[in-house]
């Protein structure tokens, strides 16, 4: 499979602060990368360099194997977290305009039904529900035909269902054998949608796999909870590392058809008993920590 961006010992300096520290991945054609870590890890400083909005303090940028060519900014799409349209127009006049802005741009009618903005076409922009926009926005980014899509926290804010509704659009678009580069906060949606992630923290890469990968790699132990009433005998017979929570146990099994039979064995009552299998949020917490950042 083939590069479509090579990220090549990229750093940026803002007076005394490095927000980018030598930072180098690849991303191959047709896949979901999604670039996750805490505020301030520098994803955002990343996203916007190989968006070529700013310019690198060092490294190197490459698109298809070739640094960047001044029509780059023409063959990609992207959808910011943030954007200001024009409120007294609609949805279907939006669409019209930024149309116009490409030479060879794609048709309206599939964007639309891509988007599911049909029922919204004549509604105005300021009239808009959170998880309409985002569609709106998604449909803007693909106007131009884009083989490659940034992505920048695209479900902030929106509730399960418009969440979900964007997510299957998003999948669409790589299925018809798009590359897209995300940013997100929600490891639920980086997990569903990320064919591979980069976690960032204090301007580096800490880690670079795929999500099933870095369960496997960083946290292959689940836990099993239990109320404390189901133990018969005393808890420091427990074989497994254990804390308690309130009135609940908490113990770290690494594979679960043998512990369960174990705690069987034991005569505890499992009839209560709730499983937490790793996923990518644990990796996450495991490898940046769990103090809030701002």
């Amino acid at each position: 499979m083939n590069n479509i961006i090579d990220v090549i010992h990229l750093s940026k300096t803002y007076g005394d602060n490095q927000a980018v520290k030598d930072v180098s991945f690849s991303v191959s054609e047709g896949i979901c990368f999604g670039l996750l870590g805490p505020n301030g890890a520098g994803k955002s400083t990343t996203m916007e360099m190989v968006e070529d909005i700013i310019t690198p303090t060092s490294g190197q940028i490459l698109y298809h194997g070739q640094p960047r060519r001044a029509s780059f900014r023409e063959e990609i799409g992207i959808q910011f977290q943030h954007t200001s349209l024009l409120s007294f127009l609609s949805v279907e006049e939006t669409l019209l305009s930024f149309h116009k802005l490409y030479k060879d741009p794609d048709d309206i009618e599939a964007l639309t039904e891509r988007c599911d903005l049909g029922p919204i076409l004549k509604r105005r922009n300021d009239q808009l529900s959170g998880g309409q926009l985002q569609r709106l926005m998604l449909a803007l980014a693909l106007v131009n035909k884009p083989r490659l899509v940034f992505l920048d926290e695209p479900s902030t804010g929106l509730d399960p269902q418009s969440r979900r509704n964007l997510w299957e659009i998003v999948r669409a678009i790589k299925a018809d054998g798009k590359t897209i580069i995300m940013t997100t906060h929600s490891m639920e949606e980086a997990e569903y949608l990320c064919d591979e992630v980069a976690i960032m923290d204090m301007g580096n890469i800490i880690t670079w796999d795929t999500p099933a990968r870095l369960i496997q790699t960083h946290c292959r132990k689940s836990s099993v909870l239990l109320p404390e009433s189901a133990f018969k005998s005393d808890l420091t017979s427990i074989p497994f590392p254990w804390k308690r929570r309130e009135d609940t146990i908490v113990m770290e099994i690494g594979q679960v058809n043998e512990g369960l039979s174990t705690l069987l064995s034991l005569d505890i009552d499992l009839s209560e008993m709730a499983v937490h299998s790793s996923n990518l949020e644990d990796v996450f917490l495991c490898l940046t920590g769990k103090g809030l950042r701002d």
